[in-house]
């Protein structure tokens, strides 16, 4: 009753889901065939239909994202040292009346 979980390889797994694909046999037949559960090829099944887009995707436009997210971060982060620079910029200047005034 206590059975150990069986690791499938990725290659393993792309066959399993390209059978099932295929639908030459049922996923039962392919469960028995491969000694794999219908319910996890089923849940295989399921994350490459739902993968396949992005394999289709422009993979310069990814890169592009990437680099727009990292600047919208980098000035994220200079507006918020450059509103502490003004903050203290501010200070400064309240301090520095305070001996400018006449006695």
């Amino acid at each position: 009753m206590n059975q150990q979980r069986q690791k499938v390889s990725k290659e393993e797994k792309a066959k399993i889901v390209l059978a099932i694909l295929r639908n030459d046999q049922t996923a039962n037949e392919i469960a028995s065939q491969y000694g794999v559960h219908p319910n996890i090829i089923s849940r295989w099944k399921q994350t490459v239909i739902e993968g396949l887009p992005e394999l289709f995707e422009d993979k310069r436009k990814k890169i592009d994202r990437g680099r727009y997210q990292e600047q919208e971060q980098k000035i994220e982060r200079l507006q918020k040292l450059v509103g502490q620079r003004d903050y203290e910029l501010d200070w400064l200047k309240k301090k520095l009346s305070v001996f400018d005034e006449p006695r």
